[in-house]
């Protein structure tokens, strides 16, 4: 059984979550000198709102990073040693006193982690390229006046302290929790395209202008790559959930927390859902390797090692070991969502 709770809290205080208790850390902040964040960020710091009005941009955007710097204190309180950070930032491009700029969040953020003693690994490109034929900012085709286009975030990778070392029952744990050879050449690769996702929220316009949403491919790779079943993983900036459903799929906890009680119900709402939508992520994994070892040439093919759960076809030994459980059932008692699994019958 995997628990899944959602907290509505200031992620700058995390003290219902326990000293070293989180394995991985896989979140999407809101960014700074994004305009629908303004108010978000001088809220929690008047000064920056005052900054804004004032036009000075460099106030604002360090204000804003000084209460992401908050939580991210917390998040290595509560985060174990060896545990890995996964955040997904944007740049900022915005007119602030009458000046055009770049603002480079992702380069705050990293500043932030290594003055907490964090080892900087290999980020990744997320391009989510626009077809907008009005996308190019400036002065059209006429020359040293336009700006270059914008379609890419980052997603940045830190970890506390050593390489994790994994004995007895967490040997095990992660053998059962390795990928497939051809989802780690994808996904250990430092450009994903990956279309964005839309905010799928019925809601007030206003609540909409509160949540961004990044689609449910990116945290099921990073909690796939960076964690073990039955590991906890914490989104500090929760949203809808993504984080906690993509965890509820591949069998790891999850705790998200949202500063906002509305999405956080919205969240739980979201994560509280047939076992048949979520099930299909699974089927449709295990599919893909069936059509990528059916799409090999017959000499590949008969070196390959077979996958002692699924009787399948694997590239490598260390995929032998693979046991990709099913959803047998999903509830909800009070904030906490509870996923119960099945083991897997077979190759589909």
């Amino acid at each position: 059984m995997t628990k899944h709770t959602i907290i509505s809290a200031d992620s700058s205080n995390l003290s219902e979550i326990e000293t070293g208790s989180v394995d991985l850390i896989v979140t999407s902040p809101p960014y700074p000198m994004i305009e629908m964040w303004d108010e978000t960020f001088s809220h929690q710091d008047p000064k920056i709102g005052i900054a804004l009005n004032n036009g000075d941009g460099n106030a604002a955007f360090s204000g804003m990073h000084d209460v992401l710097d908050r939580v991210w204190r917390e998040c290595d309180r509560v985060l174990a040693d060896s545990g890995f950070v996964c955040i997904n930032i944007g740049d900022a491009v915005r007119t602030v006193g009458g000046i055009f700029r770049m603002y480079s969040n992702h380069s705050r953020i990293i500043d932030s982690f290594i003055g907490m003693g964090y080892s900087v690994l290999p980020d990744i490109i997320w391009r989510k390229q626009s077809n907008a034929p009005n996308k190019f900012m400036g002065s059209g085709m006429y020359p040293a006046g336009a700006y270059v286009t914008y379609e890419h975030e980052y997603i940045l990778i830190f970890r506390k302290g050593g390489k994790r070392v994994f004995k007895g029952e967490e040997k095990t744990r992660r053998q059962k929790s390795a990928y497939f050879w051809e989802e780690r050449n994808i996904w250990f690769s430092d450009l994903w395209e990956i279309k964005g996702t839309s905010q799928q929220m019925k809601q007030t316009a206003s609540l909409r202008n509160r949540n961004a949403s990044f689609p449910i491919e990116i945290p099921l790779r990073l909690v796939n790559m960076y964690s073990v079943e039955d590991d906890t993983v914490l989104d500090p900036f929760a949203g809808l959930g993504t984080t906690g459903i993509a965890c509820m799929i591949s069998k790891r906890n999850s705790i998200g927390v949202d500063i906002d009680k509305e999405i956080a119900e919205i969240a739980l709402g979201k994560m509280e859902q047939e076992t048949r939508v979520l099930n299909q992520f699974i089927d449709n994994r295990l599919r893909k390797h069936i059509d990528f070892i059916e799409a090999l040439p017959e000499d590949v093919k008969a070196r390959c090692y077979v996958n002692e759960a699924h009787r399948f076809p694997v590239r490598t030994k260390q995929e032998t070991g693979i046991g990709i459980d099913r959803l047998a059932s999903i509830s909800r008692s009070g904030n906490t969502v509870l996923c119960e699994y099945e083991k897997h019958p077979g190759s589909i």
